[in-house]
């Protein structure tokens, strides 16, 4: 199938908290192969229908319409992306978009092993997996499956043909990995991948979440300076989640602290699910179904319209407003209720891209 031609690009659109619409995440299936308790804590969960999932034509077609308003970065999530079928097929597609100049993924790396290569050749341009501990044990432990051999064995496939930039990504838990900052630290530099750190986040199906299970970023940078003398933090123009340091012998790593320090006043990135409903805020209980009026037949200009002005009424400020809740002690009040996640599955975390 072949792309249609781009039009020229808009001037860039910006909220009403003046955020520009820069980064898209693009969850192409909301299954998983992985069952982690800080993201899928069921073990059965409804399904999107597979007659709404977008069709990669229908994701080209959204995709080139937030190139068109500004976004220039597209991460491809799910779920578990790799478990779409035919992935290679859709990034050479988002490559022909000259607008897009990172295309990243995020994976649980399971399935990496086998599919690295046809993802390098398509033209991904970055990798990102989650690994969450070094121990064979922990991982069947949070995840419910034995399969963190295959995780390692995908991580060694993306550097063996050619990814560079690799990024590894860990959910700090206090008590249950935060003995294994220095070892995840040690094995980033060894293989040249950096480390990202991930406060614990109180998010859609994240029921067991406590406030006293977070990992802090400065509880990460103690434990780490302890080891190998203060990080320094690095300064840079970016509006990427991760605040970026330096060890003295220069090894690099980087903290996501959306939970004990949010950075919504700077967050430029918004969520397509797999069956095309937009997410401004991954903390958002509602978003706007975009499949319906582009299968529809709304014109490119209708729909153009539709993007623009959800987005200049944007006012998310999801993970500062759950910060608040700790001053009136209501933070550890679950997001969600579990039956209302049921109910719904945009509402989970692996719906809409995390």
């Amino acid at each position: 199938m072949s792309p249609r031609p781009q039009s020229e690009a808009t001037p860039d659109v910006a909220d009403s908290f003046g955020r520009p619409l820069k980064s898209l995440r693009l969850s192409v299936t909301d299954r998983c192969n992985l069952r982690c308790k800080y993201c899928m804590p069921e073990e059965e969960y409804g399904w999107l229908p597979r007659e709404t999932l977008l069709s990669f034509e229908e994701i080209y077609t959204l995709t080139d319409l937030f190139t068109t308003l500004g976004v220039d970065k597209v991460r491809l999530t799910g779920g578990e992306p790799l478990l779409r079928r035919d992935l290679p097929t859709l990034i050479r597609m988002l490559r022909d978009n000259r607008r897009i100049t990172d295309i990243a993924l995020t994976t649980n790396g399971i399935l990496l092993g086998d599919q690295a290569d046809a993802l390098y050749d398509a033209g991904l341009h970055r990798v990102t997996v989650s690994l969450d501990t070094l121990k064979p044990d922990r991982f069947r432990s949070l995840t419910r499956r034995d399969t963190h051999a295959h995780v390692l064995e995908g991580i060694e496939a993306c550097l063996r043909v050619g990814f560079t930039g690799l990024k590894l990504d860990t959910v700090a838990i206090k008590g249950f990995n935060d003995d294994e900052l220095v070892e995840l630290i040690e094995y980033g530099r060894r293989i040249g991948a950096e480390v990202r750190f991930i406060e614990y986040m109180d998010v859609g199906g994240a029921t067991d979440w406590s406030l006293s299970k977070v990992l802090s970023r400065d509880a990460i940078l103690d434990t780490l300076g302890r080891h190998y003398g203060p990080a320094e933090s690095i300064v840079e123009t970016s509006s990427a989640p991760a605040q970026r340091y330096r060890l003295p012998d220069g090894t690099t790593f980087g903290i996501i602290a959306s939970t004990t320090s949010p950075f919504c006043a700077t967050c430029d990135r918004s969520r397509l699910t797999a069956d095309g409903v937009w997410y401004l805020c991954l903390y958002a209980k509602e978003g706007m179904d975009l499949r319906e009026p582009l299968r529809s037949g709304l014109s490119r200009d209708e729909l153009l319209a539709l993007v623009r002005s959800r987005w200049e009424a944007r006012k998310d400020r999801g993970a500062e407003e759950r910060k608040d809740l700790e001053q009136a002690g209501l933070r550890e009040a679950r997001l969600i209720e579990i039956q209302k996640l049921r109910e719904d599955p945009h509402l989970e975390m692996h719906a809409r891209g995390g």
